[in-house]
């Protein structure tokens, strides 16, 4: 997809402008919410325990502490949240090193915010242990900060994530657009007041006001991104 937007700051008709974009990590830019899943499924085998594939779209998108409270609740299993995490950060690092799919139009996507000099930040709901590893195959070059699950006192669903990323780029909530694939992760950048694009990956995400639904990053290039200021 080529795009001839204008320099960043460009003023639209309505005088507002992008001023940034934050983006998830986790099913946005790589297909890994199934690597998660596995990881759980995993563990909670060598627990003696077999998950219900629908508790899946409940803990997909959120944080650690949330999906491994959870699952130990719903199971039963004689295992702390501090013991889970660090059995499902071990699962899913050791998937990633294996193998690490982008998803589709990420790297385009990437390449052409780049390209614009559009200021952008990496907002997930992983740990720093787990961004740092993907971030060697993504390329940290490609954001000016990334905020990780386990830096902030109040990850996604709440706004926290998207309000410090947003200040640390210098721009306002309002002018940020933000990429998100869960639910959990909608609510977190619309309760930060940003614009927000869904790329659903394993749940559905229904339109809504601010908020734009699309299938695939395929259909996301800059001029979109601008273009959401004017909503």
């Amino acid at each position: 997809m080529t795009s001839t937007v204008p320099a960043l700051g460009t003023r639209t008709a309505e005088g507002s402008a992008l001023q940034a974009v934050l983006l998830d990590m986790d099913g946005t830019l790589v297909d890994t919410e199934g690597f998660w899943w596995d990881a759980e499924v995993e563990v909670f085998a060598g627990l003696g325990h077999t998950l219900d594939e629908a508790w899946r779209d409940v803990v997909v998108g959120g944080p650690m502490t949330r999906s491994a409270g959870f699952l130990i609740e719903a199971t039963g299993a004689d295992i702390t949240v501090p013991e889970l995490t660090v059995l499902l950060n071990d699962g899913f690092e050791g998937r990633i090193s294996r193998t690490l799919p982008l998803m589709p139009g990420a790297a385009r996507l990437l390449a052409e915010l780049a390209a614009h000099d559009v200021p952008t930040a990496l907002v997930s709901a992983s740990h720093r242990r787990i961004i740092d590893r993907i971030l060697g195959s993504i390329g940290t070059h490609h954001f000016r900060l990334t905020v990780a699950g386990d830096e902030v006192e109040r990850t996604k669903p709440h706004p926290d994530p998207y309000l410090i990323a947003a200040a640390g780029l210098g721009a306002e909530p309002g002018r940020c657009a933000v990429i998100e694939d869960t639910a959990t992760g909608v609510a977190a950048a619309e309760a930060a007041g940003c614009r927000v694009v869904a790329v659903p990956s394993v749940a559905p995400i229904a339109p809504a006001a601010g908020r734009t639904v699309v299938p695939s990053l395929e259909q996301v290039d800059v001029r979109f991104l601008h273009g959401l200021m004017t909503l």
